[in-house]
């Protein structure tokens, strides 16, 4: 019997849906390159250069994996709790804090809703906006990346719901003031301050949750535990809010090797501590280094990234070359940052690396 195949059963709106752009794994940007995968240097990912604390590993090695993990977290909550001086109460954990931002969506958002950013940004927030058929505002942010609060007023309209706010911003490295964040607050929508980069800054706002029940902050154990692969986030909240993500949630979305692995990372905590500070003080290396080189502006950075700007029309073809040469940083599609690329930070000598290849191409 003939049939026209399933796509007409695919809900219209992610059919042809414009997904999230991710990096590829070292193999394949070996390949592109043409070279072996151990002289890729991968600065394209924000990811921690150092391997997870060795207790990880033991830890992992000994996790039943027969076993179902526990559905409420309690010692994972227990643990993170201790770790940021919340109550267990305000936290929840997921699969990466992209998870804990799909779980929002499903909650607060219905199709025609308005969800509030702040371009540029982290991409994810716009990619489950298109999933979740809500209209997308990008507020643009002003000459420094700051955000426009008045501009940000002006936007909101009857369907809106959310602000998203990235704080280190993610890929321009600035701050939300603790004055913008609560003039956002004060507007009475939900607004969720990820802080993936914390770690980097130790600058949050975390400390208003008890004020605002509106208030999400995300965090991740993805770049200061170096456990991306492991894929563990977590938010904290209202508790109220806490149970409708656990209401909502898959039951073990949590799995027992990332459970594992951030209880043994929270338990070396200070150890994990230092090789962040080895991280901030190899920023502040690579800026001194972009400086030094013709038409490079590096902007200032709170997390483990720096943006560098580029005389017009020239960032592309330095991008290409470095990816030539086996260098791979990280463009944007959006227009601001048509002169910009971004460069995660690694080890000394992956800077280095960098540095000397960018002087043959700028």
């Amino acid at each position: 019997m003939a049939t026209k195949g399933i796509k007409h059963l695919i809900k219209p709106n992610l059919a042809n849906i414009t997904s999230y752009d991710p990096v590829d794994p070292p193999e394949e940007l070996a390949k592109r390159a043409g070279i072996p995968a151990d002289r890729v240097i991968k600065l394209n990912g924000n990811e921690n250069p150092n391997p997870p604390h060795p207790a990880v590993r033991d830890a992992v090695a000994k996790t039943p994996f027969n076993i179902y993990p526990d559905p409420l977290q309690r010692k994972v909550r227990a643990a993170l709790a201790q770790y940021t001086g919340v109550d267990a109460d305000h936290i929840i954990a997921g699969a990466g804090s992209d998870e804990l931002i799909d779980l929002l969506f499903r909650l607060f958002i219905q199709p025609g809703d308005t969800v509030l950013d702040f371009d540029p940004t982290f991409g994810m927030y716009a990619f489950c906006a298109r999933l979740a058929e809500a209209k997308m505002k990008l507020v643009p942010r002003n000459e420094i990346f700051d955000i426009d609060i008045d501009a940000v007023k002006k936007a909101i309209d009857s369907r809106s719901k959310i602000i998203f706010v990235s704080s280190p911003n993610n890929p321009t490295g600035n701050l939300a003031s603790e004055e913008h964040v609560r003039a956002l607050l004060d507007t009475g929508l939900v607004v969720v301050v990820d802080e993936a980069y914390f770690e980097f800054c130790k600058q949050s706002a975390a400390v208003m949750v008890p004020e605002y029940d509106n208030l999400v902050v995300l965090r991740t154990m993805s770049k200061w535990a170096g456990l991306a692969g492991l894929r563990v986030g977590y938010g904290i909240m209202s508790p109220s809010l806490v149970q409708h993500i656990i209401d909502i949630k898959s039951p073990y979305n949590l799995n027992i090797a990332a459970e594992a692995g951030l209880l043994a990372s929270i338990e070396h905590a200070p150890e994990l501590q230092k090789h962040v500070d080895t991280i901030v003080t190899e920023r502040e290396r690579m800026v001194s280094l972009l400086k030094r080189l013709p038409g490079v502006k590096p902007w200032p950075s709170a997390g483990n990234f720096v943006l560098a700007q580029f005389a017009p029309g020239k960032a592309q073809g330095v991008f290409d070359g470095l990816a030539k040469r086996g260098i791979f940083v990280r463009k944007f599609g959006s227009e601001r940052l048509r002169d910009c690329f971004r460069i995660s930070v690694g080890t000394s000598a992956q800077t280095d690396g960098l540095i000397a290849a960018m002087k043959e191409l700028v």
